[in-house]
């Protein structure tokens, strides 16, 4: 009797979800769709980056990002691809090691785009205890409200 009534609440919490499953996403399919081809590069030489993250998430009319999100990862020749994108604000973050974290928001509104990631070395931190040849070490700093160390 126990396992009867296992199966019968089984049954029936599981044909109203796909029910809804469904309902959403006949809902999905029915909006415009876009299909997205990242290429990840370089800065410095062009060549492509390998195995990079690619994190979608769709962000609200706020420009907040929203929930969810799908993360991809780039082939040998820094390509990735993902279709079934609904037409709306983007945020597209890449990360891939030993480079900067890249991200932009984008507007999708045609069926196909491509979207070129140009990602930059790490820059050195600037530190105070570092040798700054640029600076002239002895040199008054200019006194606020002078151009030329003159007060007006």
């Amino acid at each position: 009797m126990n396992r009867l009534f296992r199966v019968a609440v089984a049954t029936v919490f599981t044909i109203p979800g796909l029910v809804l499953a469904g309902a959403v996403s006949a809902a999905w399919a029915s909006d415009p769709a876009a299909a997205l081809n990242f290429v990840v590069l370089k800065d410095d030489t062009g060549k492509p980056v390998r195995n990079a993250a690619v994190v979608l998430h769709p962000v609200n009319t706020k420009g907040k990002q929203g929930r969810g999100g799908f993360e991809l990862k780039t082939d040998s020749d820094g390509k990735t691809h993902f279709e079934g994108v609904p037409y709306g604000k983007l945020r597209v973050q890449v990360l891939a090691p030993g480079f900067q974290t890249f991200g932009e928001d984008y507007d999708v509104t045609e069926p196909a785009k491509e979207i070129t990631v140009r990602l930059k070395r790490p820059q050195k931190q600037y530190s105070i205890y570092d040798d700054h040849p640029e600076q002239k070490k002895d040199a008054p700093a200019p006194r606020e409200g002078s151009v030329t160390g003159k007060s007006f």
